[in-house]
């Protein structure tokens, strides 16, 4: 089967840093299925993978975590799906990735894909919403108040793939205040459009325009980026007994005594951590991905798909990984079939 991978560690400008090449196609295991790749998307952990796991000596690694496709095979214990049927999902970070023409991944981590989406709409989906949802629902618990506080959740870098969501969920599912940063004119014009309430300029110190929308200071804040640029500014906004989350990986530490007086509690969220540890609980993000997929049929959240770049190849993924890695994305980048 065809397939993109890497053998080491390169900046994505060198001629090495994707390949196209040739894989054997493996095999489900128990409660795996075999899916038809029919599109992927590219997600900022592509990029930091890429950088930072360099595959064993003569092996390449295959990257990609988001995808849509058809199973075409199933485990002896699969009771979830059965060849033909069209799913989505974001995979393990663990196992080889998407990017090829056939993939294994655990039935527990996948949703049936939404009717009304095509396979590149719905590639842009599964790893943001993940990630979205889990934060929003599973840490934050963004529907349990905070006492004394503005019900109102700050999400920094609103955006991007993983804001694009947020900003919808917390909107159409909640009746939390919705603020927004974004510091470009037409991505302030996307997270508005996507529903938050106030856009302020992450460009600027947070804290001052948070509170001269006169609201109250936020019961929740969620950093998608830059966290380490931004955490006093959040930590100076957001209300006592709030609760803070961040799924970046700040590139200087964070000093996260700035939220003690304030009894602030402070949330990670990875999306891989339920399928790394195996937890009893891993089945959550077939729930979660199933429930999305009847709220995008419903019309009540819709895809993030900005663009999508052609067929799979090294070529188009080193643009796409490019694009990531300059921090100027908008929604999701997507590449449809071999």
């Amino acid at each position: 089967m065809r397939a993109v991978g890497y053998q080491q560690s390169l900046a994505i400008t060198d001629e090495a840093s994707l390949a196209d090449i040739e894989l054997p196609r493996p095999e489900p295991g128990a409660r795996d299925l075999l899916v038809e790749i029919k599109a992927v998307s590219v997600n900022p952990v592509d990029t930091k993978v890429r950088m930072r796991a360099a595959p064993e000596p003569g092996a390449y690694k295959v990257l990609g975590y988001d995808a849509s496709g058809i199973v075409r095979a199933v485990g002896s214990d699969v009771s979830l799906f059965k060849p033909g049927d069209e799913v989505f999902y974001a995979g393990a970070i663990t196992r080889s990735g998407t990017n090829a023409e056939f993939h294994l991944v655990d039935e527990r981590l996948v949703g049936a894909k939404p009717k009304s989406l095509s396979f590149e709409e719905a590639a842009a989906l599964p790893l943001t919403t993940l990630t979205a949802w889990e934060t929003l629902f599973d840490r934050l618990d963004i529907k349990r108040p905070v006492k004394g506080a503005a019900n109102a959740i700050l999400i920094v870098g609103a955006a991007g793939g993983v804001g694009s969501i947020a900003v919808q969920l917390a909107r159409r599912l909640t009746d939390v205040t919705v603020i927004a940063t974004a510091s470009r004119p037409e991505t302030q014009a996307w997270a508005r459009e996507l529903g938050a309430h106030h856009v302020i300029d992450h460009a600027k110190p947070l804290a001052e325009q948070v509170e001269a929308l006169g609201i109250g200071a936020p019961a929740f804040a969620f950093s998608i980026t830059h966290t380490d640029a931004h955490f006093p500014e959040i930590a100076k906004v957001i209300a006592p007994q709030g609760r803070f989350a961040l799924i970046d990986d700040p590139k200087t530490p964070i000093d996260i005594s700035l939220l003690k007086g304030k009894s602030v509690s402070i949330h990670w969220e990875s999306m891989f951590t339920r399928s790394t540890f195996q937890t009893v609980d891993m089945e959550r993000q077939h729930e979660i991905l199933s429930e999305a997929s009847r709220l995008v049929d419903a019309g009540t959240i819709r895809t993030t798909l900005a663009d999508v770049l052609g067929p799979i190849n090294a070529a188009n993924l080193k643009r796409a990984h490019a694009f990531i890695e300059s921090n100027r994305a908008k929604g999701k980048i997507v590449l449809s079939g071999f």
